[in-house]
């Protein structure tokens, strides 16, 4: 795995979407049937419970949290009924593996936060706000792309693909230019001009990835061309983006992209995807780095690691659970 930011003194944050990680540990695993002493469903919690290992033991973090969502209740959901329609229904088996995930990394003694009406993306973005309050760096896990628009040069986001923790890449403003052609701090412009179907966010009609990227790099921010479009009938904008393709050869857009952002659907449509977007960095994480001993803080009491993992009954995580989390090389054996 790729280490981030090694150069640097800044303590590190590691903030997990738990509910990305039982997501595809439920689908990549079922096959193994795996179930804890009591009988129930396990193959979910256990793949989490390995990838976290995964990851504390490549990024040594100083501190983890782990993002919940609220299943009881969404605003999003109250602002915007539609949001997240078209999802396949969940099979009652995640469905109780997503329950019990917050108690079980509870009692392992790590931080968790469940929002009231929000969402795990909502703590990776409080999770990379308390990181620059305080002075560390973070590295976010998580598979939804919302978390790039926190990637800053302390903050990085591990995208969960299909080949795990390891196979998965670690992104950083270079990297996410490399792969969007957009700026970091205009990603969350980005994504709201071109949607998310996932979320069931249309994006600003006749504004694809391709035209976004381009139109942002152009313009600066989107407050700079919706500044040019109710002032100056968009001129400038369309006449930076024809100089723009006479320089690169591509097609004259700018006539086209002005007319389109020019209707008050476009400016509506952004404004509504921004909001929905935007993840609260607001919340209060319950981190005390200064307090030994306190949820979320390396490392961890070993008895209780090896009750807690132990139930799961697989050894061979118990052990490593005790190595990574504890820092306690030896076996429990003949103890």
């Amino acid at each position: 795995m790729v280490q981030p930011l090694t150069e640097s003194p800044r303590r590190l944050l590691l903030v997990v979407d738990a509910p990305s990680l039982l997501h595809r540990n439920h689908h990549a695993r079922a096959h193994t049937q795996l179930r804890d002493r009591a009988g129930r469903p396990a193959w979910a919690l256990h793949g989490m419970l390995r990838q976290i290992l995964e990851s504390i033991d490549g990024f040594a973090p100083d501190a983890v949290i782990f993002g919940l969502d609220d299943r009881t209740s969404s605003m999003r959901r109250e602002r915007y009924p539609d949001y997240k329609a078209g999802r396949a229904e969940k099979h009652p088996q995640l469905v109780d593996q997503l329950e019990r995930a917050g108690a079980l990394l509870d009692a392992l003694g790590l931080a968790t936060l469940t929002p009231p009406g929000l969402e795990a993306d909502d703590v990776n973005a409080s999770g990379a706000a308390w990181a620059v309050r305080h002075g560390w760096n973070c590295v976010i896990i998580t598979s939804d792309r919302d978390a790039f628009a926190h990637i800053s040069d302390h903050t990085q986001v591990l995208r969960l693909i299909d080949g795990g923790i390891n196979g998965s890449p670690l992104l950083n403003p270079k990297r996410l230019r490399a792969l969007y052609g957009v700026a970091a701090h205009n990603y969350l412009a980005y994504a709201a001009l071109r949607g998310d179907s996932s979320d069931n966010l249309p994006g600003v009609t006749g504004i694809g990835e391709k035209s976004a990227a381009v139109l942002l790099e152009v313009a600066g921010t989107m407050e700079a061309a919706w500044a040019d479009i109710e002032h100056n009938q968009g001129r400038s904008l369309a006449g930076a983006l024809d100089s723009w393709a006479q320089e690169t050869g591509a097609r004259r857009l700018g006539a086209a992209v002005v007319r389109r952002l020019s209707t008050p659907e476009a400016r509506e449509r952004w404004d509504f995807n921004v909001e929905m977007m935007s993840g609260r960095d607001d919340l209060e994480l319950g981190l005390t780095p200064d307090v030994p001993g306190t949820p979320g803080l390396l490392p961890l009491d070993i008895d209780r690691v090896n009750r807690v993992v132990g139930f799961l009954d697989v050894q061979a995580t118990t052990d490593a659970a005790i190595r990574i989390l504890t820092g306690d090389p030896a076996s429990l054996s003949g103890r």
